[in-house]
């Protein structure tokens, strides 16, 4: 089924008032706007942005990562420079110490970031790796007033009580991709798998933070099925990440989405998740450039900041300065 413009632009507003009083947009409504060409797509991008000042308000959600273990993971995922499987240049390094983490969290917390989260490489910590970082993660909540997150592979429901009692608030499990489309993104675990972790972070009454990364060779429509089933997980944080090609790894030579593509998915995924926290994340720079306070306005209302766990991003100064002239609302510094 295909639409012309007109009834693309009714269509546009009849979702945009369903959702304002109650309704949700659905599964083929999204695949038809798919087909919103560039004339059409700041009206999309208007829908979107008026649904996350309704639903989130002006208020921005900022978070700032610290690679606390790197490389030499046993999984095979398709973009990743940390896999031991593919022949990439990133760094090797132990379970930083706690005064490193420590370190971090205070500078992220002097720059103005509102989340800090640690990331490790790997499915799982060991046991003692894992033991180390629940007293970091202690240690951190006890000096620094700042939301604590985490990500560090699959979590069984023992180690998430752990890590919730020691003061995480957020765990990040990401999806990557759509279920049909993950057997070419990691062949190493399941799709299933990683979805029981998130459930996992559901049951233990703790916000979820689950996205994916656009750009691996997915169609615009296996995007579409992730959103559709991150709303069925009703997680809390959505990055949308976008494909930085590493050298060494099996995508590094895969052609990026074009930046309107990315204004689109952002706006299309505001739709689907309205009362989602919708991030732009890892490739946002690169990807988007001078687009990506479009992007803030088509419906995400977060970053990652400071960089990201393989590739630096921005200055902090200017990427403050732009959410700022987006409109939000930030507790940041000047």
């Amino acid at each position: 089924m295909t639409m012309d413009e007109n009834s693309l632009a009714k269509l546009i507003e009849e979702i945009e008032g369903r959702i304002l009083a109650g309704g949700h947009i659905e599964r083929y409504e999204s695949e038809l706007l798919l087909s919103v060409s560039d004339s059409l797509l700041i009206k999309l991008a208007a829908a979107a942005d008026h649904l996350r000042i309704t639903f989130k308000g002006n208020k921005f959600d900022s978070c700032s990562l610290i690679n606390a273990k790197s490389g030499l993971c046993s999984e095979d995922c398709v973009f990743c420079a940390q896999s031991a499987k593919h022949k990439s240049a990133g760094d090797v390094y132990p379970l930083r110490s706690t005064e490193e983490i420590l370190s971090a969290a205070k500078t992220a917390k002097a720059f103005g970031a509102g989340r800090f989260c640690t990331v490790t490489s790997g499915g799982a910590l060991n046991d003692k790796d894992f033991a180390v970082l629940i007293e970091s993660i202690k240690t951190v909540k006890s000096e620094v007033d700042i939301q604590l997150d985490a990500s560090l592979g699959f979590l069984d429901e023992n180690r998430a009580a752990e890590l919730f009692g020691a003061g995480i608030t957020r765990y990040n499990h990401n999806l990557e991709s759509c279920r049909d489309y993950y057997p070419s993104v990691c062949s190493t675990h399941s799709y299933e798998k990683r979805v029981e972790t998130v459930k996992v972070v559901k049951s233990k009454g703790v916000s979820a933070c689950c996205g994916g990364i656009i750009g691996l060779g997915e169609t615009p429509l296996q995007r579409i099925e992730m959103a559709f089933t991150l709303s069925e997980l009703d997680v809390d944080c959505v990055p949308i990440n976008i494909l930085n090609p590493r050298p060494g790894t099996p995508l590094q030579d895969a052609a990026p989405p074009e930046p309107m593509e990315i204004i689109k998915t952002v706006a299309l995924f505001r739709l689907i998740l309205p009362h989602a926290t919708i991030k732009i994340a890892g490739g946002r720079e690169r990807n988007l450039g001078d687009f990506q306070g479009l992007a803030l306005r088509a419906g995400a209302n977060g970053m990652i900041i400071g960089g990201y766990l393989t590739t630096c991003g921005r200055s902090v100064e200017d990427d403050l300065k732009m959410v700022r002239q987006a409109g939000f609302e930030v507790d940041l510094p000047c």
